[in-house]
């Protein structure tokens, strides 16, 4: 089973999600409900693929309708004017067999920024269709501030009610493009 070539995200089978502490004492999970993205392997260990990936900004879910659509305001993503977000990779270093080392710019609203993310690979699999899967968890930190996310507010306490610190966490699994046979 050969992984070189192209694959595409699943989106039956993928999440991605954010966290970002709330008055600094608890965590809110917010995620993102559309999104697309894809590998060119270039290497049977996945090591330097070519890795992009686009999350519409109008899907996100936090579990709280107001909050959603503030988060969608211009005090935020503005996703009228900035739909999507964007990431292109720039390198996919291989760590050790589970561990690799993804880095790439990062586009929200109109701010790119080089960010690192940390990829733990699950492996590869064939489902019962014949479809070849592979699977990998990401990690990662970002200021929301250096992105343009600028909006915040103290309570009367003098708590900041949104952190600066946004942990990114996404499950994804790819599935490989089949390659149509010309006739």
């Amino acid at each position: 089973m050969a992984n070189t070539g192209n694959w595409a995200i699943d989106p039956m089978h993928s999440e991605i999600q954010f966290k970002v502490k709330h008055l600094v004492i608890s965590t809110v999970t917010g995620s993102f409900q559309k999104f697309d993205g894809k590998i060119v392997v270039n290497n049977e260990d996945f090591s330097d693929s070519q890795v992009s990936f686009s999350a519409d900004i109008d899907s996100i879910v936090t579990n709280n309708k107001q909050r959603d659509e503030h988060l969608k305001s211009d005090d935020f993503f503005s996703a009228e004017k900035f739909p999507k977000l964007t990431f292109e990779s720039t390198s996919f270093t291989k760590i050790d067999d589970e561990n690799y080392r993804l880095t790439g710019n990062l586009t929200i609203r109109d701010v790119t920024k080089e960010v690192h993310l940390d990829v733990e690979y699950g492996g590869v699999a064939e489902d019962f269709y014949g479809n070849v899967k592979s699977g990998f968890t990401l990690l990662g930190k970002l200021s929301r501030k250096e992105f343009g996310l600028q909006w915040n507010g103290i309570t009367e306490a003098g708590k900041v009610v949104v952190g600066d610190t946004i942990k990114l966490i996404a499950s994804v699994q790819f599935a490989k493009v089949k390659q149509e046979v010309e006739a």
